[in-house]
């Protein structure tokens, strides 16, 4: 089989006795699983290995490939200049994954590097398998914004070229799982750190790369997981392939989740094709958005389909709309999401139109064409949107942080005519102080800037 199999490796610096000096004996068991796995890739023999890694430069809408002939990395960052790795590229391959990424649609490429060096999520599985004996070419990859069904799609191209060529290959997805599993980390604590840890480890254990596609975006954002989508890639990459799984360690005394996973390919297995499956979880998914929208998403929905698709915005207001739309004025924020993630959110503080079924039209159009993070909205995305509307509430005054609470009440601040806003309830947002430096960040505000603080309540409409 040109696939031979994968490791899912994590990446923690501290790992590394150089950079630990001690502290490395608390995470032993991924120290251990990490040279069990390398030897095992050792005795498949690969001839270049293929590495996704979360600290290669990610791209919203493009999967970098390192580009040239060589690269080298060290772990100066950490305190360790004397690890140092060198590595080649394949660059046949390299060309050859571009190609078939090309020819499937997928943008993907040599463009905008920005920094040559290897990053510690390529340096630290690379120190276990060189230790190992494994000194082949390998592949760089950068993750994306794209969905999780375009990072399988990526992988698939990837087993695709080394088919073509008639490499025998090792994908190596490096990630770290939740950031978010103990009070006293480094981030703090989320529920949702867990339960994304329990679920990803049983796919590992089982082999069961459809969970690794179908993971609420949601509950990833609020666990701050760093490896999902390189874990999509290699599901891509071992496509139609029979793999024996093997979790060899799970652990994360220092409040970060650490797993590592090998996944030796014994054969073909047509049943083992998750993209089909995966599509149609999604087209259930948003028959389900839509069958729930009320009045308020309906019409958002109309605004921006309407304009997308003949450049007008509507001329009148649907005739079935309640007087809660057409009766009173409001602000109000639209926003767009796809596969859960952000596409687009442009909304109003206070009324700018004669009722908030006015406010929403506008601020839908301006969503899905003006929001300056995103390229305008296309006409083949129209049918992948999910959309909320929150509608303002009257916003008050307040006299310091302690009388805000980041899941009941948006923020403004303001500071002369610099002004920032940001909505309640936002996945990644648990804390006053995270609220008000992002809002801070929106309206160019500085720490050091004295800027009075506003609170108000939405009603949020899905």
């Amino acid at each position: 089989m040109p696939m031979l199999g994968a490791i899912l490796p994590p990446h923690p610096p501290v790992l590394l006795p150089e950079v630990g000096h001690g502290r490395e004996r608390e995470i032993a068991a991924t120290g251990r699983a990490m040279s069990m796995a390398a030897e095992e890739v050792a005795r498949w023999d690969p001839d270049v290995l293929i590495v996704a890694s979360p600290h290669t430069i990610l791209y919203g809408d493009y999967f970098h490939i390192a580009p040239g002939r060589a690269a080298a990395g060290d772990m100066s960052a950490f305190g360790a200049p004397q690890v140092r790795i060198q590595v080649s590229y394949d660059t046949a391959l390299r060309d050859e994954i571009i190609s078939q990424a090309q020819a499937v649609g997928l943008e993907a490429g040599t463009l905008g590097q920005r920094d040559p060096a290897l990053d510690h999520g390529v340096l630290i599985p690379l120190y276990f398998l060189q230790r190992a004996g494994v000194h082949c070419p390998i592949i760089r990859m950068g993750l994306s914004g794209f969905s999780s069904l375009d990072h399988y799609r990526l992988g698939q191209c990837v087993a695709k070229a080394v088919e073509q060529l008639g490499r025998r290959a090792v994908f190596v997805a490096s990630g770290d799982l939740s950031h978010k599993l103990k009070d006293d980390g480094p981030y703090g604590f989320a529920s949702e750190g867990p339960i994304f840890d329990k679920a990803v480890t049983q796919a590992m254990a089982s082999a069961d790369f459809l969970q690794f596609l179908a993971l609420n975006p949601s509950l990833c954002e609020r666990a701050a997981e760093c490896g999902l989508r390189a874990f999509q890639m290699m599901a891509g990459a071992l496509d139609g392939l029979a793999v024996a799984p093997q979790l060899l360690s799970h652990e994360g005394p220092f409040g970060v989740g650490y797993a590592v996973a090998l996944f030796p390919v014994t054969g073909p297995d047509s049943t083992r094709c998750f993209a089909i499956a995966c599509e149609q979880a999604q087209r259930a998914h948003l028959e389900e958005c839509r069958a729930r929208e009320d009045a308020w998403v309906r019409l958002a929905r109309l605004s921006l389909e309407t304009y997308v698709r003949t450049g007008h915005r509507l001329e009148r207001l649907p005739d079935d709309l309640p007087s809660e739309l057409t009766s009173p004025t409001a602000g109000a924020f639209v926003s767009l999401h796809i596969n859960g993630r952000l596409r687009g959110c442009i909304g109003t503080i206070v009324p700018t139109q004669e009722n908030v079924a006015w406010e929403i039209v506008q601020n839908a159009i301006s969503a899905g064409s003006r929001d300056p993070r995103f390229p305008t909205v296309r006409a083949d995305e129209l049918d992948t949107l999910e959309y909320s509307v929150d509608v303002l509430g009257q916003p008050e005054p307040v006299d310091s942080p302690a009388q805000l609470d980041p899941k009941q009440y948006g923020v403004i601040v303001s500071c002369g005519q610099r002004r920032g806003l940001l909505l309640p309830d936002l996945d990644g947002v648990d804390t006053v102080e995270q609220q008000l430096h992002i809002a801070c960040q929106k309206g160019g505000i500085s720490a050091k800037d004295r800027y009075q603080i506003e609170r108000f309540r939405v009603v949020r409409h899905l």
